[in-house]
């Protein structure tokens, strides 16, 4: 019996003449969806597996299918004749692009048995001479399929070897995936024997001294396994010394290592090849000098068979000297080797004269944790699942282990520094001007972390966020906050009603919340008004809607801060907050000043349709009814169609008033934000809005007031009174009221997690609007009441924690790029697929 072995993934080129019994093989050992026939893929093509020409067509279907297979990891094994060096040439390639080895397997069988085969087919038709020009195809192909780059060829001779030959699959040498640690990633130590020794007794390692006293392994007592990622030598003060112990360990089961460049550029000098002396490896030469000629072979031994990358833990993590983009791992082929010894790099140069390296890490969206080292950093640093450990220990930083699965750092600092590098460990800061923005801030895929949570902004709602800040929002440097979306009450199951201000008063509840505001929801847009007594910083103040967009524009604009400004200045504000300038949360009213397209093209040409065609019909049935036509329940149905139809259109007029300029268009605050040097989102409710009291009486023609109850919500008395308020406020038309907690903007809970910054909960006659004219219909209000909430409350919280920090860095007089990256992710966060009805 003959063995044939195998990689686990491999494109397999089937060779051998017409009735060589390559099918008949292919079915023998392989899957069916394994076996890519050209016969077949001819059939596909040209309805016909014999028509020769259309064999080109044929061999393209077939490198593409070959191709979305291997791309996919999966073993793909191509049955043709493979006879001719360009046939397999265009399989050498597709290998070659998936970065997987090809393997060839030879049937030579004689040409009478070939012969034989071939004439008890009745659907090949080719005459003798054909075979034998095969034949001779096939005597050539012996010599020239390694050279031409099969890294395996299995030759099987006669029928009877053919017929014993078994398939034995094996892993690729990176895959250990059966190795499930937990491990103590390693990186970079560049003959750094002591602090090697220090980090591993650290991480709990009991070293092993040979009789000299010098270190030639480590063992864990908890059976953990040690794994280098490479550039063991150069530069240090002992490479050999570090050598022997990391050699020592992987001898003994207790470690296993990756190659780096350092130990690639070593192995060459080695075998004698002509290498620079440089970075670092002329040291490592002359420490080897000292050492017996045995050890330096063993040392070019070791090297020589250490593997590009592992694949450990059932896939789940990756370590490479240099990284490993996703589509490379498990992968073999010289394009994966170069890139997890040097990475990849953008052809220039920095101004040290070093490579600049391409940030694959940046673009990395791998499930598998990628540990690499090669590229000394400061500290080391997580990048969309990532993490580079080399921390510069040769260079006067630290050396660094990462424990896994526990994702726990382990770092040791240098004894000195032993070499010094081309390009700073920590370089320099650049100081950017204050007032400069970088588009590298705020594009691609970015986590953030504040003072009051973190989160992750998706390349996707970045670029949409950009498309808005660069085509329509006002100056990044007068926009400095921008308001949260607000998540509505939980569903109510109060008949008739979707939200109910029971459910809010739950909510605030649930959450350890014992006093609230009711303030009255105003039917207007949102509107932030940055207003400055004189023009300085901000250049006058802006006002902006919610998603950073000028309000009105110029001169509009312009004229509403004036009466702002003077409406501060009126009610003395300047002076009692010590300020120069204020943030205002406001609304804005009518609706219609700002949202009249809005009004015509989404609300009222639904309700126009509905007031003609409803009493039409309605007429109709009359007349039909007047012919003793069973219509009775038909015209009910379209009589309480005609009445929402009418209640739907009162809905929407309610909030549509006639403006000219400012005039009929007034301001309703609600909330001073913030000052100079002071963010006052930790001042209660009550003081906000008695701020917002005073700017109305000193211009009560321009400012609406912002009616309120507080409510205590362990006083049943108090909350049956608001829910009474809000009753009759819906009920003559109002939108509903939004319950904040008194405590103010930045109130937490009990258990320190931050709170909604308001729920809104709307009137019954309001959300028609929102959710067309029969909503109240029983079918359609059960429907409603299985609507989702978390992802909406998710991203109000993400929101308002971002604008809490952007208010902090504002009071701060933190530079701009910072206060601007956290209004950014607000408006990125806008693109969050939520039903924007909620």
């Amino acid at each position: 019996m003959t063995v044939l072995d195998i990689p686990e993934l491999a494109l397999v080129a089937l060779v051998g003449v017409s009735g060589s019994g390559k099918s008949t093989f292919a079915r023998r050992h392989f899957a069916p969806s394994q076996v890519l026939s050209s016969d077949t893929f001819r059939g596909l093509v040209a309805d016909d597996e014999n028509d020769q020409s259309a064999s080109a067509d044929a061999f393209d279907a077939l490198h593409h299918v070959a191709g979305i297979r291997l791309r996919r990891g999966r073993l793909t094994v191509v049955d043709a004749t493979n006879l001719q060096p360009h046939a397999r040439a265009g399989l050498i390639r597709v290998a070659r692009e998936h970065d997987v080895l090809p393997v060839a397997i030879v049937l030579d069988v004689p040409e009478t048995v070939a012969w034989e085969r071939t004439e008890a087919r009745a659907d090949r038709t080719h005459g003798r001479q054909v075979l034998t020009r095969m034949r001779r195809d096939l005597r050539q192909s012996y010599g020239r399929l390694a050279r031409e780059g099969f890294r395996k060829v299995h030759v099987l001779r006669g029928v009877e070897e053919i017929d014993a030959a078994e398939i034995r699959f094996e892993r690729l040498f990176n895959d250990r995936r059966e190795l499930t640690g937990p491990f103590d990633v390693i990186g970079d130590v560049h003959g750094c024997r002591t602090e090697l020794e220090t980090l591993l007794s650290r991480l709990g390692y009991v070293l092993r001294h040979d009789d000299a006293g010098r270190p030639v392994d480590a063992a864990h007592p908890s059976g953990r396994t040690a794994v280098f990622v490479g550039d063991l030598v150069d530069r240090g003060p002992d490479s050999p010394g570090v050598l022997r112990l990391v050699m020592g360990m992987v001898s003994a089961g207790h470690a296993i290592c990756v190659p780096g460049n350092h130990e690639q550029k070593l192995l060459r000098k080695l075998r004698g090849r002509d290498v620079r002396l440089t970075h670092g490896l002329a040291e490592t030469m002359e420490q080897l000098a000292a050492e017996p000629p045995e050890f330096v072979a063993e040392v070019e031994t070791f090297i020589d068979g250490l593997v590009s990358h592992f694949v450990l833990d059932g896939g789940r993590l990756v370590v490479a000297h240099a990284g490993l983009k996703e589509a490379y791992h498990g992968r073999t082929s010289g394009r994966v080797r170069s890139f997890a010894l040097y990475g990849e790099t953008t052809g220039e140069t920095d101004e040290y004269g070093l490579p600049v390296r391409y940030p694959w890490a940046r673009d990395y969206r791998g499930s598998a944790m990628v540990v690499y080292g090669h590229t000394p950093t400061p500290e080391p640093e997580w990048v969309n699942n990532t993490i580079c450990l080399d921390t510069g220990c040769v260079f006067g930083g630290k050396l660094t282990a990462l424990r896994y699965p526990e994702k726990e750092l382990v770092a040791v600092p240098a004894v000195k520094e032993w070499y010094a590098p081309a390009r700073p460990l920590v370089p320099p800061t650049p100081v950017r001007p204050d007032t400069v923005l970088d588009l590298a801030d705020v594009t691609g895929r970015r986590h953030l972390t504040h003072a009051y949570g973190s989160l992750t902004v998706p390349a996707e709602n970045a670029a949409a966020a950009l498309e808005v800040m660069s085509r329509y929002a006002v100056d990044p440097g007068r926009l400095v906050w921008l308001p949260p979306t607000m998540a509505p009450c939980s569903t109510s199951t109060v008949e008739g009603f979707l939200e109910h201000p029971a459910e809010a008063f739950a909510d605030y509840r649930a959450a350890g919340v014992d006093r609230v505001v009711c303030e009255e929801k105003h039917m207007g847009s949102r509107a932030v008004v940055l207003v400055e007594r004189e023009p300085g910083r901000f250049g006058g103040g802006a006002v902006h809607t919610r998603t950073g967009r000028p309000f009105f524009g110029p001169p509009l604009d312009d004229e509403l801060l004036a009466r702002v400004r003077a409406a501060v200045t009126t009610a003395g504000l300047w002076a009692e907050l010590d300020t120069d300038w204020l943030l205002l949360d406001a609304e804005l009213l009518p609706w219609s000043a700002k949202a009249g397209g809005l009004i015509r093209e989404q609300y009222a040409g639904v309700g126009a349709a509905g007031r003609a065609a409803l009493p039409a019909v309605l007429a109709t049935l009359d007349a039909a009814a007047g012919r003793g036509l069973p219509v009775a329940e038909l015209h009910a149905r379209t009589a309480e169609r005609a009445a929402e139809v009418t209640a739907y259109s009162g809905a929407y007029r309610a909030y549509v008033g006639r403006t000219d300029g400012l005039r009929g268009v007034t301001l309703a605050p609600f909330a001073v934000l913030a000052g100079a040097g002071t963010s006052y989102a930790d001042r209660d409710h009550g003081w906000h809005l008695a701020l917002a009291d005073r700017l109305c009486a000193a211009d009560p023609e321009f400012f609406t007031p912002t009616r309120r109850l507080v409510v205590e919500l362990a006083d049943e008395a108090a909350v049956a009174a608001a829910t009474d308020w809000w009753l009759e406020l819906t009920g003559s038309g109002g939108e509903g009221m939004v319950v904040k907690p008194y405590a103010g903007p930045a109130a937490r809970s009990p258990k320190g997690s931050l709170l909604q910054p308001g729920i809104k909960c709307r009137g019954r006659e309001y959300l028609r609007i929102i959710y067309g004219p029969g909503y109240t219909g029983a079918g359609q209000l059960a429907a409603l009441r299985r609507r989702s909430l978390g992802r909406k409350r998710g991203l109000a919280l993400r929101e308002h924690g971002l604008g809490l920090a952007a208010l902090d860095a504002l009071a701060e007089d933190a530079p701009l790029w910072r206060r601007h990256e956290l209004v950014f992710a607000i408006l990125a966060c806008e693109s969050e697929p939520v039903d924007p009805r909620l």
